[in-house]
């Protein structure tokens, strides 16, 4: 589906941060937000497992690549407002912070979550991946053929 006509598209984006963020760095910026909505839980985090499915090449016939722990929950705000997350692993406490940042980030407070807590984990996944780039490019081996004179 084109992202472009999507209107999911952002928040697809959010969910996706905070689900493959580190839950410490997640729970470190959430705490220095000082943002506590009052809410309900609607499904308290609750751990299970996945399907995780690959293709070949990115093209290739769909294939069953093993199974994933994730861990999930979702709140209501006082306003009426959901938030749904889940999260990569057993960390109860960071699908409830991605719940709980998932409906803040439909309200007013979206900006002040996105600056506080989504902002920096772009940043650190963008600096993640400039890292292990630069340490896959130290491996790099160029290959050459010597040719040999002629005896």
């Amino acid at each position: 589906m084109n992202m472009m006509s999507d209107p999911n598209a952002a928040r697809k984006g959010w969910l996706g941060l905070l689900a493959k963020s580190p839950a410490v760095e997640v729970a470190q910026l959430w705490l220095a937000l000082k943002i506590k909505p009052a809410h309900k839980v609607l499904r308290k985090p609750e751990i299970g497992g996945v399907m995780v499915r690959g293709r070949a090449g990115a093209v290739g016939a769909a294939f069953n690549l093993g199974e994933m722990t994730v861990t999930r929950a979702s709140v209501k705000l006082v306003d009426g407002t959901v938030g749904h997350a889940y999260v990569q692993g057993r960390g109860k406490d960071h699908a409830l912070q991605a719940a709980l940042m998932d409906a803040l980030m439909q309200t007013a407070a979206a900006e002040a979550v996105d600056a506080g807590v989504l902002s920096p984990l772009r940043a650190a996944m963008k600096q993640g991946k400039v890292n292990r780039a630069a340490k896959a490019s130290a491996t790099k081996v160029d290959f050459f053929t010597i040719v040999r004179g002629e005896d």
